[in-house]
């Protein structure tokens, strides 16, 4: 089977945000760079995770901004999505708006996992986990227009991380139940 060109593009995009989610989780327990002690509490843990949590609600509430503009300043859309087939314009915007939050419930569900059952050494994967979002959602953003290619590294540099937080939670646990 061939690839086209947008497949080869999507796939260095999602290549790229993998191996930096890699990094990034193995920095984040191995290097310790927030330096969080070891005896950090769950409670202390929790609300590393909150925090971090703050700046995905960024990125929902920039989301849902931006596709209300859009459906005030604009008379084809002011009624929402749910009364009319609404303009080009705010179907994109309802899309990111729809990753976004996808996204984001996605990262909060992990955030608290790995706040409440890693080694308190491990929550710099936490602040390196939101900073990725934020960065991921910003390309995101940017590269929506541009087609797949142009968004992949966005999408990769926001799921992967959770996903990567995920699988290690889940190892770490049935680790411990061995």
């Amino acid at each position: 089977m061939k690839i086209s060109a947008k497949q080869k593009g999507v796939l260095a995009g999602i290549s790229t945000g993998f191996m930096a989610t890699s990094l990034l989780i193995g920095a984040g327990i191995l290097l310790n760079p927030f330096h969080y002690p070891a005896d950090t509490s769950n409670v202390e843990g929790l609300a590393v995770a909150m925090r971090c949590c703050a700046l995905l609600a960024v990125f929902v509430a920039l989301s849902v901004g931006r596709l209300a503009k859009q459906r005030f300043f604009n008379p084809e859309d002011i009624d929402g999505g749910g009364l009319s087939e609404g303009s080009a314009e705010a179907q994109v915007l309802q899309s990111v708006l729809q990753n976004t939050v996808e996204q984001t419930l996605l990262a909060v569900l992990v955030y608290m996992a790995w706040a409440a059952t890693m080694p308190g050494e491990w929550l710099s994967v936490l602040p390196l986990a939101a900073i990725s979002f934020a960065i991921g959602r910003l390309l995101f953003f940017a590269g929506y227009r541009r087609g797949a290619p142009s968004r992949a590294l966005g999408f990769a540099l926001t799921f992967y991380p959770s996903v990567g937080m995920l699988l290690v939670i889940v190892g770490r646990q049935l680790w411990l139940l061995l």
